[in-house]
């Protein structure tokens, strides 16, 4: 993993510096449907020190296969979690695991089809950082639409990619979620190439195509009024295999 400066739990930014981030996120998702937010941005708004956020990262080495995605060519591992978020509270609680439905007329490989994944490991249902990107990501949301409860839906993924086959973070291609806020959290590249995110508005027009390549990077997305889309990876070293770790979570208004 690349080397950031997180800065500690101790000396975390005040509470003005993570107002001023969550207020320009905020204003960029309602006005032109996208934010990306660095991650020194994010260390403000979690105060997670270098310490906390290799534990977090640790729990992409505890993924299970997606039998879904192999069936396309893919390999892919993920498991798979919902939690209920009070806006009044924003505190986050687990919800009783259930099969991953997506809404109608959003994802075209598996629109309405009951996907069976692995729960999230106790470990990482407790995870500070991931309470606190969820406290945060409520927040953000509340830009959006000011709902009395979130449903939050969280998918740790590794992409993983040989010389012979590409990985593909979106089988399904350009797609939306059904959701209110779609986010991508970059955990982890190595030796990869690709792996590039696009953001479009209903018309086409493309609103955003970044790289995520800096571990702690956010990707926000308003998804009642854009679609995105990942582009393959490959290795840089054919040699060995490439790895793009990330965090999707969606909330959708209740």
């Amino acid at each position: 993993m690349d080397d950031l400066d997180y800065g500690t739990t101790a000396d975390a930014a005040p509470d003005p510096v993570r107002t001023a981030s969550v207020e320009a996120a905020r204003r960029a998702l309602t006005s032109t449907g996208v934010h990306l937010m660095p991650p020194d941005a994010l260390t403000a708004c979690t105060g997670s020190d270098r310490q906390a956020w290799d534990r977090f990262c640790a729990h992409w080495d505890d993924l299970s296969p997606d039998t879904y995605a192999a069936e396309g060519g893919t390999c892919r591992l993920r498991r798979f979690g919902r939690f209920s978020l009070p806006a009044d509270t924003g505190e986050p609680s687990l919800l009783p695991h259930v099969a991953f439905v997506q809404p109608k007329d959003t994802n075209p490989l598996y629109v309405q089809v009951d996907r069976h994944f692995d729960p999230l490991t106790d470990a990482f249902v407790a995870d500070p950082v991931l309470l606190s990107l969820l406290r945060l990501l409520g927040d953000l949301a509340g830009g959006l639409e000011q709902p009395a409860e979130w449903s939050v839906m969280v998918h740790p993924f590794r992409v993983i990619a040989s010389a012979d086959g590409q990985g593909k973070p979106t089988p399904e291609g350009l797609h939306r979620d059904g959701v209110t806020l779609v986010s991508s959290l970059l955990i982890a590249r190595r030796n990869a190439d690709g792996g590039e995110s696009s953001v479009f508005d209903p018309d086409g027009k493309q609103v955003l195509a970044t790289t995520l390549s800096e571990p702690g990077t956010l990707l926000l997305g308003d998804d009642r009024r854009t679609l995105h889309q990942v582009s393959p990876i490959r290795p840089l070293d054919p040699g060995r295999l490439a790895y793009r770790d990330v965090l999707v979570t969606t909330l959708t208004a209740r």
